[in-house]
């Protein structure tokens, strides 16, 4: 049933833009090409034959209700060409029409198509083929015969991912012409008289390098849905303004620093989208739109919005800098976009930067950006992308890590012009209260950088935007949101962001010189303090943390203003149970102060004055002795709850994914990994800091099957940060005989280092025990195993191979056995994993017709043969990697790399002991360490 499903499913989706309603376009051919490429996989070309020979099994299959589907086919044209030579008559009144313009044949095959007079759609995209890194090619076409344009019935043209620099002059003379798509092309502008399509209703050249638009367009009164995102435009002529039946407006991703009033004239319009531009400033008219419902302005430079519009439910804002003063000047954008650009494979680790500026993006996502005279002469630029360690990572209290490390070398160069930096990150889950910095390390301690949050243009992903003027180590982080001053002997106020109802007044005279103060607010909810105390009856106020820059004292007492804990007033407040604590700023330390200053109240508010600065917090409570409740709340408040989880996947129980997960993270993701794995149930919750460390070991007969750079005494070892992926696949074995018999086994969590910041009493008052690191077990069960992939690793279930090294010494092999383990959990996703390495379609045919009966044969056939086309090029490993990550197999791209990682490790070690290694970084890394 599934042939006849995708046959008829296909079909279907080129009515696309025929008869489905514009909104609904993208959508439709996004789905139709996953359909297509997996009916290709499946093998239904056999379906149309090869050659002259296949034309009647082509006709009956292919030519259905005057459609031709031949886009799905590498061979498409020729199939074509050869269908027109059998069964011209019928060719001759086809009505839709889809080739791809990737086919080496797409020359010869345009000459035809101006016979087709009846032709009603016709789909000439690229975007078919994948270069050696995975990406979708762009197709051959340029441009169109001048006879394309008597086809009088045309009303739909897709000319999408293809390589037009112009717009072919016959588009203008197709009368019927209603849906048109050059999206993914190379335009930089459109005819002067494109507004003769006065029949176009949906217009989409998204992706292009279109700078202007002509006033033409104002022509097309027609037109419902104009997409001319991710361009360069720099302004809109005010004749848009004329398109009255316009429904959807998408603009974002262009250079727009301003819009026309004449957008107020757009009557239809209903949605408007503007994000990702460079808008200072939008016409308040556009509030009156009577059809409007939804106006999106996110990630712009506005810093005032009309009211009228700020309060319109439907608008989307977020992403500019309202009310925010100018931020740091950026590298200049004129001379930026001229710079050249370098794509980097994940292979690559080192680039070269000229005096002339470059752009580079890494495979990882990370993009920088060294304008013309950053350098004046050639160097070279050396990357690595770290995982994160508590000895190369330094938080501090309260902070969450965001970000994995970058590493540039060469460290302590100094840049002539700064360079901008955009690393990508997980978003921190509360906003308000925190915000995102770059932290770097400059050779002798971590400091913060001016750091600006961006989100990508298309996507969810955000990125954390800085400059710098020379490279280290660099991580994100997600910080108290930090308020900070300049104290002059004049005396200033300093409030803060999170609750200005927090302020700290500096009097005149309260300093010699010129310092520098810093403030941060940590809130505190009442339930939060009753959970931990388990006594309704307490209080306390958000707490307050003051540093400067200085070791002095200040001259005169500074004044500050604190909030009354929640449900406490002026009128209602027994003094006697309001303490005020002060900490070290480590916060090991809580000592009751309220004897030694002196406290006034108001209606919310208590106010103090202090000579030095550290952390001040107000409780109300009963106790007396409140100290020691504060350490242990504040101690609380820097933990995280989590569950352990181990799972088996369902089609290869050996591979088990082991994680740690946060208490509100727990449910969705299992219901995410459900379809794939099974386990028990997650482990009872257990209490971690930011940056602990922690182990998994495998018990009771099972065992780890490989020897990993990660495993230390036997057991796995972990870092837990609460908003990264802490995770890890692993196969595992059992020594003990499975062929008659299940091995039934477990693998326990055990702590390891805390981090420096953590109080010792601390730590051990979280364990089990006086002195057990034990935190959960969670039971594994290998199943008896069957008579199926043979104990023999010579010959390979009936294959036999030379020896194979795959890779350099350098990088490190992939031996003969590392292919045989990975065979072993490639399973259903064969075909796939085999055409993203490369093979062809009739390969991946020929080798599961040869092997139809036994999935385990077509598997080592596909990874093999692959294996020997490409044992001389030392990029094939990473290939392999790359292949695995695209076909949705991470968990054995992450094992091909952690072997991988263990051949660079060990080769090291060799060059290490022979003396060779070089020196380049050895002072930076232990300053690094320290």
């Amino acid at each position: 049933m599934q042939p006849a499903f995708l046959l008829l499913l296909v079909p279907a989706a080129l009515w696309c833009h025929w008869c489905l309603p514009a909104w609904q376009v993208r959508a439709c051919l996004d789905s139709v090409d996953k359909v297509q490429k997996m009916a290709e996989l499946q093998g239904l070309g056999d379906e149309c034959g090869e050659g002259a020979s296949g034309a009647p099994a082509l006709a009956d299959s292919c030519l259905a209700d005057n459609r031709l589907n031949l886009d799905v086919y590498p061979d498409g044209c020729h199939r074509f060409l050869q269908l027109f030579k059998g069964r011209q008559g019928e060719v001759l009144k086809v009505e839709f029409l889809r080739l791809s313009s990737n086919d080496r044949l797409l020359g010869t095959t345009l000459g035809i198509l101006s016979g087709l007079k009846q032709l009603k759609s016709l789909v000439l995209k690229g975007g078919h083929a994948r270069d050696e890194f995975g990406s979708c090619q762009h197709g051959s076409l340029t441009n169109l015969p001048p006879d394309v344009g008597n086809l009088r019935c045309l009303t739909h043209l897709d000319l999408s991912f293809n390589n037009l620099s112009t717009l072919p002059s016959c588009i203008l003379r197709l009368p019927s012409l209603s849906v048109l798509l050059v999206s993914h092309n190379s335009l930089v502008a459109l005819p002067k008289d494109f507004g003769r399509l006065r029949k176009l209703t949906f217009f989409s050249a998204m992706k292009n390098q279109l700078k202007e638009l002509p006033q033409s367009i104002g022509e097309l009164a027609a037109l419902q849905d104009l997409d001319l995102s991710e361009n360069v435009l720099e302004f809109l002529p005010e004749e848009v303004g004329n398109l009255q039946n316009c429904k959807e407006l998408d603009l974002s991703g262009n250079c727009l620093s301003s819009i026309p009033d004449s957008l107020a004239n757009l009557k239809s319009l209903r949605q408007l989208h503007l994000h990702s531009n460079l808008l200072v400033t939008v016409p308040t008219s556009l509030a009156s739109l009577p059809n409007l419902s939804r106006l999106d302005l996110q990630n712009n430079c506005l810093r005032t919005v009309p009211p009228e519009i700020q309060t319109l439910p439907f608008v989307r804002l977020r992403g500019n800098p309202i009310g925010k003063a100018e931020p740091f000047p950026l590298a200049d954008e004129s001379s930026a976009r001229g710079l050249r650009r370098l794509f980097l494979a994940s292979a690559d680790d080192s680039f070269t930067v000229t005096s002339e500026g470059c752009k580079v993006v890494l495979a990882c996502g990370i993009h920088f950006c060294f304008p013309p005279g950053a350098t004046s002469d050639a160097l070279q630029i050396c990357f690595r992308i770290l995982a994160p360690d508590p000895q190369r990572v330094k938080l501090r209290h309260h902070d969450v890590l965001l970000s994995r490390v970058l590493e540039l070398q060469p460290h302590g160069v100094e840049f002539q012009q700064e360079v901008q930096i955009w690393m990508p990150y997980v978003p921190p889950e509360t906003l308000h209260q925190r915000e995102v910095v770059v932290r770097t390390f400059s050779g002798q301690s971590w400091s913060d950088l001016r750091t600006r949050v961006e989100q990508k243009r298309k996507s969810t992903k955000h990125v954390a935007h800085c400059s710098v003027l020379h490279f280290s180590w660099f991580l994100v982080v997600s910080r108290l949101v930090q308020n900070e001053c300049k104290v002059p002997t004049e005396g200033t106020l300093l409030f803060s962001s999170v609750d200005p109802n927090i302020k700290v007044t500096f009097p005149p005279g309260v300093t010699e010189e010129t310092r520098s103060v810093k403030l941060q607010v940590l809130p505190v909810s009442a339930e939060e303090i009753e959970e931990i105390t388990d006594n309704a009856g307490c209080r306390a106020s958000p707490l307050l943390c003051l540093s400067q820059d200085s070791l002095v004292d200040f001259l005169r007492p500074v004044r500050i203003q604190l909030p009354l804990p929640p449900g406490v007033t002026g009128l209602n407040l027994d003094q006697s149970r309001l303490h005020l604590l002060h900490g070290d700023l480590e916060g090991q330390t809580w000592d009751d102060i309220t004897s030694q200053v002196v406290l006034e109240f108001t209606h919310l508010y208590a106010v103090f004055e202090v000579t030095h600065f550290s952390w001040y917090w107000l409780w109300y409570t009963t106790k007396t002795y409140i100290g020691g409740i504060a350490k242990k709340v504040y101690e609380r408040l820097r933990m995280y709850q989590v569950s352990f989880i181990a799972l088996q996947r369902k089609k290869d129980p050996e591979q088990v994914l082991l994680q740690c997960v946060p208490k509100h993270k727990v449910d969705p993701v299992l219901k995410k990994l459900q379809d794939r794995y099974r386990g028990p149930e997650p482990s009872d919750m257990v209490e971690m800091f930011e940056g602990e460390q922690f182990f998994a070991a495998f018990e009771r007969g099972i065992s780890i099957d490989m020897d990993r750079p990660d495993c230390v005494d036997g057991r796995l070892s972990f870092i837990f940060y609460s908003h990264l992926k802490n995770m890890k696949e692993i196969y595992v074995t059992s020594p003990v005989d499975r062929k008659g018999q299940a091995v039934k086994g477990q693998v326990s969590f055990y702590r390891g280092a805390v981090p420096e910041t953590i109080p010792e009493d601390a730590s051990r008052r979280r364990r089990k025990g006086p002195d057990s690191p034990w935190l959960a077990t969670l039971p594994i069960k290998l199943p008896r195993l069957k008579p199926h992939w043979g104990g023999n690793p010579g010959p390979l279930n009936g294959f036999s191979f030379p020896p194979l090294n795959l890779g350099n010494a350098e990088t490190g092999y992939l031996t003969q056995a590392n292919l045989l383990s990975i065979a072993r959990r490639v399973g259903a996703d064969w075909q796939t994993i085999g055409l993203n390495l490369g093979l062809t379609y009739q390969q991946i045919e020929r080798i599961g017709y040869n092997n139809r009966d036994d999935l385990d044969k077509q598997i080592l056939d596909m990874l093999f043969s692959w294996a020997q086309q490409n044992s001389e090029d030392p990029d094939c490993v990473s290939k392999l990697i790359t292949a695995m990550k695209e076909s949705g197999r991470q968990d054995i791209a992450d094992e091909i790399e952690t072997i991988v990682e263990l051949g660079q490790q060990k080769y090291r070690e060799s060059i290490r002991r022979v003396g060779l290694e070089q020196e380049s970084s050895t002072e930076d890394s232990a300053i690094a360490m320290t």
